[in-house]
């Protein structure tokens, strides 16, 4: 592709003028094809994302991230401090598939799945469409001295925006928190739980500030994923593109004139009507190439197109395709790349199902107690004492706990003061136990040992431990 004449958008960003100050982009309202489409996705995430924390499977929230307690909860899996290696390889598998997607269809995640471009294009943008009007609209309304017209809509608009964001914080807490704790601090009242009441507080004006002001930022300063996009995309990328072949022509872009035949005066279809780059809610040209600022949200490709049918010219000027589509004619193929990050992708998620299927509900640990060696009682036996901890990964209660031990002859002895060991649901219990056997059966200072874990006859958990008893002993 040929480099454009004026290359100044390589090095700055659209949104910052010369004098450093903020560029505000007023987009225009978009319409067509592809809109209605993402619209239809956006809905049905933004239901999921909002209706996710309260769905439960097996008494497991759908989905929740408790940073604070390193408890989690994916697709109904619960996954505890002990699982952390699992929720790590999930966290991988996420990344692949993102990076998968990106070499093979570029941003594509950004403008159609990515929470931010949903939120700010789905609902923040198009309350404000309602309130304030289009582009030209707008821009006046900023103009606009602040008489009563500007402060009522910019007040509505604010409020709005406000009381939105509060709701996707509170969101938010059920995600981190749990639903029903969330649901159960609103019950109880605000002030009962101060220590919540501020980080939502805190949550609510960090969603405002982005929605209402940081905007398109998020996508060109802050997220590092589009700088990502300079390294997993290649000239074989489906990306939103414009065709520069068949736009520029040999004699470049001219504005359209009724009855001109643009063909024979050597000028492309472009008519350089701006309208893709009003369009754009990061303010970019896409005729420029690709840039990080795109988010390929397909704005361009359904206003091009609209303006391509009004002067009978053929759709398509603006859309998806690879650099290769769009110089040589090439359909996409699926790239040795490709290949390689679906060979990992497949991989990763295989041994992700494995360990999953391994898995235990319950898990069990017994370490022996710290500065304790060993014990003699009698003539012939050796005790040992550990702390054992059993935690419940279930939503149900599990009880008439029992250690038993395999292929040794011994005895388990378990410090209680109820004798009834009950580990509760999504919970832990832990204590003391003795371990007593008799020294004939040692077979040295080290001995392996293997302790069955019973809820009544039911085998739930196997755990091993050494057992130390005197050298003398072999």
């Amino acid at each position: 592709m040929e480099a454009p004449k004026n290359e100044s958008f390589r090095d700055s960003i659209g949104t910052v003028t010369e004098d450093g100050k903020r560029a505000w982009v007023y987009p225009k309202k978009p319409s067509g094809r592809y809109y209605e489409r993402r619209k239809i996705v956006s809905y049905v995430l933004l239901t999921f994302l909002f209706v996710a924390p309260f769905i439960k499977i097996g008494g497991n929230q759908f989905l929740m991230f408790n940073v604070l307690e390193r408890r989690f909860n994916i697709f109904g899996f619960p996954f505890w401090p002990q699982d952390f290696y699992l929720f790590v390889i999930s966290m991988i598998i996420g990344v692949v598939f993102i990076t998968l997607f990106t070499v093979g269809f570029g941003r594509i995640f950004c403008g159609w799945i990515c929470p931010q471009t949903i939120f700010m294009e789905m609902v923040f943008r198009r309350i404000e469409y309602w309130i304030e009007g289009d582009r030209n609209k707008q821009r006046k309304l900023d103009r606009q001295q602040w008489d009563a017209e500007k402060i009522r809509k910019r007040l509505l608009k604010w409020f709005i925006f406000l009381v939105i964001s509060f709701l996707i914080a509170n969101v938010f807490l059920a995600y981190l928190i749990g639903s029903d704790k969330l649901i159960k601090y609103i019950t109880d009242g605000p002030l009962e739980h101060l220590g919540t009441l501020f980080p939502l507080i805190i949550f609510t004006g960090v969603f405002y500030f982005v929605f209402a002001w940081f905007r398109e930022q998020v996508c060109i300063i802050a997220c590092p994923y589009g700088r990502l996009q300079g390294v997993l995309l290649d000239n074989k990328s489906i990306v939103v593109a414009y065709d520069h072949k068949r736009g520029e022509g040999e004699n470049g872009r001219k504005k359209f004139r009724k009855n001109e035949d643009r063909q024979a005066l050597g000028h492309g279809d472009c008519i350089d009507c701006l309208q893709c780059v009003h369009v754009c809610p990061t303010g970019i040209d896409i005729r420029n190439g690709t840039q990080l600022e795109c988010v390929n949200c397909t704005a361009c490709i359904d206003e091009c197109d609209h303006i391509m049918e009004s002067i009978n010219l053929p759709k398509g000027l603006i859309r998806y395709a690879s650099e290769e589509n769009i110089e040589k004619k090439k359909t996409f193929e699926f790239s040795p790349r490709l290949k390689g990050y679906t060979a990992v992708l497949v991989i990763l998620i295989g041994v992700l199902s494995g360990l999953l299927l391994l898995r235990n509900d319950v898990e069990a640990r017994v370490l022996r107690l710290p500065g304790q060696l060993y014990e003699r009682k009698g003539e012939s036996i050796i005790s040992n004492v550990f702390t054992y901890k059993l935690i419940n990964k279930t939503t149900e209660e599990i009880g008439d706990i029992n250690f038993k031990l395999r292929k040794y002859k011994g005895e388990i002895k378990i410090v209680s003061n109820t004798g009834n060991i009950v580990v509760p649901e999504q919970g832990l219990a832990e204590g003391t136990l003795f371990i007593e056997i008799d020294k004939n059966n040692l077979k040295g200072d080290k001995n392996k040992l293997m302790i069955d874990v019973y809820s009544g006859e039911e085998l739930i958990e196997t755990t091993t431990v050494s057992f130390l008893g005197p050298r003398s002993y072999n």
